[in-house]
């Protein structure tokens, strides 16, 4: 029998949210996203999944279902509960593109050429604790600072006292961005500017790494380290997912 991930507790608490998305509990339910777990952590084609998990096309097509509905971020958004947004922590991977996510119109689907080859960039900002709270997809040619203003509004800050992110993020736009919700800043100047970094907490800045934890995270599953997926629906609802079993384990 190949590993599997859901224990008792984790489906017991992840069966309501699935049913409150309108997800039909059939009896094979569970075996049916432990095979997308599974194929998510090891990257294994779905065709190669083992039988345990049932017919690999079943699994594949409630998959496919489910993310053409947007329903695995549906799940993120649901299982997250009482983050720590005193502090949120934002920044910036690149994500290579396999071969198999390559096709027409790459830049719709996130996807960019670069002189290291295809990739995608995943924009995450994470909780005080470095629990993930949202994402953006963008394509590996995209600067942070370009998508930081779309990824800074998904996060409701009304409770945030501080937005923390790395030099890559020096802009006077985005500061202002975040200044005119009532939040401080807590982003540093680069070297070469004239401007000091008076404003800084380095011990808060510090514990950026909580940021760098999640993307580690995230990137024990094979299918989110590197994108084999085409359609940028779908590797948003996979990332989506790894986000989900992360607080489905707190």
């Amino acid at each position: 029998m190949p590993r599997t991930m859901l224990k008792d507790e984790y489906w017991t608490r992840l069966r309501p949210i699935l049913l409150e998305l309108n997800i039909y509990n059939k009896g094979n339910l569970r075996l049916t996203i432990e095979g997308i777990l599974y194929s998510m952590r090891t990257g294994c084609p779905w065709r190669d999944l083992p039988a345990y998990f049932g017919k690999p096309n079943t699994v594949y097509k409630a998959y496919q279902r489910w993310f053409r509905s947007n329903k695995l971020i549906g799940l993120f958004a649901l299982v997250i509960r009482e983050p720590d947004l005193e502090w949120v922590f934002i920044d910036g991977t690149h994500i290579k593109a396999h071969q198999h996510s390559s096709g027409r119109h790459e830049a719709a689907q996130a996807i960019s050429k670069s002189v290291a080859g295809r990739a995608t960039k995943i924009h995450l900002a994470v909780d005080a604790h470095g629990n993930p709270i949202t994402f953006i997809l963008s394509d590996g040619t995209t600067h942070d600072v370009k998508v930081a203003s779309d990824l800074v509004d998904k996060v409701d800050l009304s409770k945030t006292d501080v937005v923390c992110a790395d030099k890559g993020y020096d802009s006077d736009t985005l500061r202002a961005y975040i200044e005119q919700t009532a939040t401080c800043n807590n982003i540093p100047r680069k070297r070469n500017t004239k401007s000091s970094n008076d404003h800084i907490d380095w011990d808060l800045y510090k514990a950026r790494h909580l940021v760098e934890n999640a993307f580690a995270k995230l990137k024990q599953y094979r299918a989110v380290a590197t994108r084999f997926d085409k359609l940028k629906q779908s590797y948003e609802n996979t990332v989506a997912l790894a986000c989900a079993y992360i607080w489905l384990r707190l």
